[in-house]
């Protein structure tokens, strides 16, 4: 049985949406998981993170995961990166399994052969050590924007992406970036690392280069891993 706790509206509606899909197409009677969906106070989470108060942050996130399992829940996922700055804390305490999606993302990018992958997120997540310590243990290096990308990358994330807001424009400026990055980094793909990202760039690849989509990736692994029995 799985379950996940969304921290946005509109990543949660998007998480449930595919992974209905994909367990369906793998599951050989077709059939849906049995679900339970924990959608937790995303301006609490919002207001831990900003204020650094990680320990808190964990705290919170544990109960919630409590709550799925006293739910019934055999496996939860948080299904957003920013919290998984305190998933190993969250993990050390939790009645459940719990599936990574930082972890999954780089099996997924070592898979692909990747080596030197551009990171977009909230600023918590860009500027935070949790992506790039997974993927160095697969010799993976992680480039983030430079500053003022990285401001306006963050921006737009709370003000529109995370309201469910997609603006064409918004869309161009990001593409420029990944464009800048590849030119100026070398990078050789691109890392959605923030679920809502996955809403205003849908496309296979940009400006060339394979995007890792966390969401997919991570509803994927789901999927396998409720499928496994």
């Amino acid at each position: 049985m799985g379950s996940f706790a969304g921290t946005g509206p509109e990543t949660t509606i998007e998480y449930y949406r595919r992974l209905i899909a994909v367990y369906r197409a793998r599951s050989p009677e077709g059939r849906a998981p049995s679900l339970v969906i924990n959608s937790i106070d995303s301006k609490k989470l919002v207001d831990l993170v900003t204020a650094n108060e990680l320990t808190q942050m964990a705290d919170y996130l544990a109960a919630e995961v409590e709550r799925l399992a006293r739910a019934g829940a055999g496996l939860a996922l948080i299904a957003a990166n920013t919290p998984h700055l305190v998933f190993d804390a969250v993990q050390s305490c939790s009645p459940i399994p719990m599936l990574s999606i930082v972890t999954a993302t780089c099996e997924a990018a070592a898979t692909a052969g990747l080596r030197r992958l551009a990171l977009f997120g909230t600023r918590f997540t860009m500027q935070a050590a949790f992506f790039p310590e997974i993927f160095k243990s697969r010799q993976i290096a992680i480039v983030v924007p430079n500053e003022v990308e990285q401001a306006y990358i963050h921006e737009k994330y709370m003000s529109e992406l995370f309201a469910g807001i997609i603006l064409p424009e918004t869309r161009e400026r990001l593409l420029e970036i990944v464009q800048a990055m590849k030119e100026r980094e070398g990078v050789d793909g691109l890392i959605l690392g923030g679920t809502e990202l996955s809403l205003i760039l849908r496309e296979p690849t940009a400006a060339g280069l394979p995007v890792l989509d966390t969401t997919q990736i991570h509803v994927e692994a789901a999927a396998a891993w409720l499928l496994q029995d």
